[in-house]
């Protein structure tokens, strides 16, 4: 059997082993044991803030009793009943203030910042209790438009709601088609304002590390930005350079033809 040069031997094992590394680079949470059980993380629900929009149903056995506790856009107040054109598209829309408070009919302020939305709706039910209202409420509470924003190097970047009540950021990945082959697996950014206060989180995605990061379930109006790998910021450098000499090209070509036809 003809042997390979020492010289093509050592080029075919440095083309492997860059193979093997760039298709490393793709992989996520490359140290992780397999069938190793680890404890998950229990304070990852999305919790209230202020400004956040929200819409209650406050429910009965009697439901009459109920009507007055759910704000409607067109709920009359002289009959203390909704009118006929009521329904689900008609239901008002509340919003926390900036004290975290939420503003209910009738109970008056309920501290909402913070809580779940399960909590907030548990808070609701015991304060129409404790005032003697009636003692079988149920109560639901809906995000009205919860969303978070997710860009650079992924498939579909774009602003993207949020239905659930807890959200990982492997989940708002999947929801923007992956990060693409240029992007950074190990410098995904996540930006975050609470109280006031701006935070930025780097994730690893490619360490089992990114599973105990604050920031790896996601909040309502959180950034996630995925940092483009050196190959594509250079392949965008020598675009924007190559257009700016083909422009520049063009119009030296414009200016001397002007001349020569001046000069004519």
């Amino acid at each position: 059997m003809r042997r390979l040069h020492p010289f093509t031997a050592a080029l075919v094992t440095i083309l492997l082993l860059a193979s093997c590394s760039a298709q490393k680079r793709a992989w996520y949470i490359q140290d992780a044991q397999p069938f190793t059980p680890e404890q998950i993380v229990q304070n990852g629900q999305i919790r209230i803030k202020p400004l956040d929009r929200i819409t209650v149903v406050v429910s009965s056995k009697t439901p009459e009793l109920a009507v007055p506790f759910n704000a409607w856009s067109s709920y009359n107040s002289v009959s203390g009943t909704p009118s006929q054109a009521s329904g689900p598209q008609s239901l008002q829309i509340l919003t926390v203030d900036e004290n975290g408070m939420l503003g209910m009919p009738l109970i008056g302020q309920v501290e909402a910042a913070g809580k779940t939305r399960g909590e907030l709706a548990r808070a609701i039910a015991d304060k129409i209790i404790a005032e003697g209202y009636f003692n079988d409420p149920a109560v639901n509470v809906e995000f009205a438009d919860m969303k978070i924003s997710i860009i650079g190097e992924v498939t579909r970047p774009g602003y993207y709601d949020l239905t659930r009540d807890k959200i990982s950021i492997f989940d708002a990945l999947a929801l923007a088609g992956d990060i693409t082959v240029f992007g950074l697996r190990n410098e995904v950014t996540v930006t975050r304002e609470v109280d006031g206060v701006r935070t930025v989180e780097v994730i690893d995605l490619t360490s089992r590390e990114a599973f105990d990061s604050p920031a790896f379930y996601l909040q309502q109006n959180d950034v996630v930005y995925v940092k483009p790998n050196k190959y594509k910021a250079q392949t965008g450098e020598i675009s924007q350079n190559r257009n700016f000499y083909l422009s520049l090209a063009a119009t030296a070509i414009s200016v001397a033809t002007l001349i020569v036809t001046l000069t004519k």
